[in-house]
């Protein structure tokens, strides 16, 4: 987890890294998969500096 991470979302790291590896899903990936979620939620609620949903924001000029 980056520096920064609330505990809430540490938490919720170790259970998606644990249901994962029970599951069997994503194997050798638990760690990166579970962390990507994570950090796309950070990013979706603002706790990052630069939320990126959806990539650039870059107004397109005609």
């Amino acid at each position: 987890m980056p520096r920064g991470a609330s505990p809430k979302r540490e938490k919720e790291f170790k259970k998606l890294e644990t249901e994962f590896k029970k599951e069997h899903r994503y194997p050798g990936r638990e760690e990166e998969v579970a962390s990507r979620i994570v950090n796309k939620q950070r990013a979706e609620h603002g706790e990052t500096k630069q939320s990126s949903s959806g990539g650039s924001k870059q107004s397109a000029k005609k």
